[in-house]
């Protein structure tokens, strides 16, 4: 797969936008990260999955998910191998990881956050 690929992917998902983060191309729904191509030039597309399911996607699939290295790793965020996946394997990734935003954004704690009010400021 390529980066092309990638994002033809994410952006097929239903509400996911392109937008950028320090820079590098990410991909949102509802205005929160579950994409990333920061690592791009390495031959990696970036999935932001829960530290269980970096788990089974890693030991499933060893040769095409790695754990980002450091703290961003600890919290779920995964490396995938471009080259090493096929289409379904990218495209669930991207959709699990479409999924768990989708869910946290409706989550408990995202609709107790108080909304600004136009002409507060």
């Amino acid at each position: 797969m390529t980066v092309a690929d990638f994002r033809r992917i994410a952006l097929s998902l239903e509400g996911a936008e392109e937008s950028s983060h320090m820079r590098s191309p990410d991909f949102r729904v509802g205005g929160r990260i579950f994409a990333t191509l920061a690592s791009q030039r390495q031959g990696y597309g970036n999935v932001k999955l829960t530290p269980e399911l970096q788990a089974e996607f890693v030991k499933e699939l060893p040769d095409v998910f790695v754990p980002i290295a450091g703290g961003w790793g600890k919290t779920g965020m995964t490396h995938i191998r471009l080259a090493a996946a096929n289409e379904d394997v990218l495209a669930g990734a991207l959709r699990t990881a479409w999924k768990l935003r989708v869910e946290l954004n409706r989550g408990p704690a995202r609709r107790n956050v108080p909304q600004k009010k136009a002409g507060n400021r």
